[in-house]
């Protein structure tokens, strides 16, 4: 295996926290594979790159020599994850639940070796557990320190529910870590209760603790909020790879260094020596942006997806050419609402109200941005491209 400090060092790459970093050391002057455990519920369809924080960090691990196992949590995604939460989460049905997992199963090898990863189910045990066993979980932790959690204790304080099955998510995702044996849990900073409860759950089942190793929470394309799709501010993996590389274009200089040392496989000396080339003016920052958009186009999609994004991307807004696949062009009216634009002049929708939830979705773009406010202005000759959805794209052109 690689040397410790080897291994410290790009374990460390990115991450926020290590706890107990010492501990980590410990598990690896052993110099046996660790078992890494990650866990993703599937409450929605698709991941996107905010989700690949903790892959990348996952397939680091798997390079260096240790067990990667890529933990669906089907049974727990029924209940919800309240991290996070004001209020309750809906349930999920089992089959909602089985049929977003199975995506999830084909998306992760864009990623992880499949020859070297284990996919677990967290039903397969979770729903052996009678109800004497269940109570034996819920006895391993207090009420009390739950309320530690700052989720919990603020609903508590604004005398908001907490429903008794909330409790049981961390307990449940602590329980995970017993049945994996898990050496290390990877999961974002919003996760480190959990990940620090299923400590605590090892060493009442009498197991050696878990290390605990968190990752930022990405931001998405507005640069402020983490990345998510009820924000319309997420890149979905399997995009089209033109919308993938127009999404990454559109990102703030800023917020692209740190998707290239979240997303990217690059060492961090060449990193921060792009970086430097930027500051001084031997490099534009559009040319590292169009090279880690191609990089991540690549991942996902395959070098050739990434050239024509790429070919995309400068016709449609550099050459301010007409790529071949605009089939509808409008005269320019005078500033004009955005729904009123989608319903009356272009017809992408029948109604406002249809297009006021498309923008809702994310799903409607001029000049390669987001629109997220419904009452948006559409001005030629300052915005000249509209997108709806992924197949329906016009062009302003003059009025005359």
């Amino acid at each position: 295996m690689v040397d410790l400090e080897t291994q410290l060092g790009i374990i460390k790459r990115g991450a926020v926290e290590i706890l107990p970093e010492e501990e980590l050391i410990a598990k690896l002057k052993r110099g046996r594979p660790l078992r890494i455990k990650a866990g993703f519920d599937p409450t929605a369809p698709d991941l996107h790159l905010g989700h690949t924080v903790l892959i990348q960090k996952m397939k680091q691990f798997q390079e260096l020599g240790h067990e990667v196992i890529f933990l669906i949590g089907d049974f727990t995604g029924m209940i919800g994850d309240p991290t996070g939460k004001s209020e309750t989460r809906k349930q999920l049905t089992s089959d909602e639940v089985a049929k977003n997992a199975e995506t999830y199963k084909e998306q992760i090898f864009k990623i992880l070796d499949p020859e070297k990863t284990i996919v677990e189910f967290n039903h397969r045990w979770m729903e052996k557990m009678d109800a004497v066993a269940m109570i034996g979980l819920a006895a391993k932790y207090t009420v009390a320190r739950m309320l530690e959690r700052d989720d919990f204790k603020q609903r508590y304080q604004k005398q908001q529910s907490i429903s008794i099955h909330e409790f049981l998510y961390p307990l449940m995702q602590g329980y995970d870590s017993v049945v994996l044996k898990a050496d290390v849990e990877l999961g974002g900073t919003d996760q480190r209760f959990n990940l620090l409860v299923g400590r605590e759950v090892q060493r009442e089942y009498s197991q050696e603790a878990q290390v605990v190793l968190t990752m930022p929470l990405l931001e998405g394309l507005d640069g402020v909020q983490k990345m998510g799709k009820s924000l319309g501010n997420y890149i979905g993996i399997t995009e089209a790879p033109e919308e993938m590389f127009g999404k990454i274009m559109s990102i703030s200089d800023a917020l692209m260094w740190r998707y290239y040392e979240l997303l990217n496989d690059r060492d961090l000396g060449e990193i921060q020596n792009l970086h430097s080339q930027v500051d001084d003016g031997s490099l534009h920052p559009m040319a590292v942006k169009k090279t880690l958009g191609m990089e991540l186009v690549t991942r996902f999609h395959g070098a050739s997806a990434a050239v024509v994004a790429r070919n995309y991307f400068e016709t449609k807004f550099q050459r301010k050419a007409t790529p071949a696949d605009i089939r509808t062009q409008f005269a320019a009216p005078e500033p004009i609402w955005i729904c009123r634009l989608i319903v009356d002049v272009v017809k992408f929708a029948k109604s406002t109200s249809e297009a006021r939830r498309l923008i809702a979705q994310g799903a409607v773009k001029v000049d390669g941005q987001v629109v997220s406010d419904a009452n948006f202005q559409f001005d030629y000759p300052q915005h000249q491209i509209l997108e709806v959805g992924k197949n329906r794209i016009a062009q302003a052109v003059k009025n005359d």
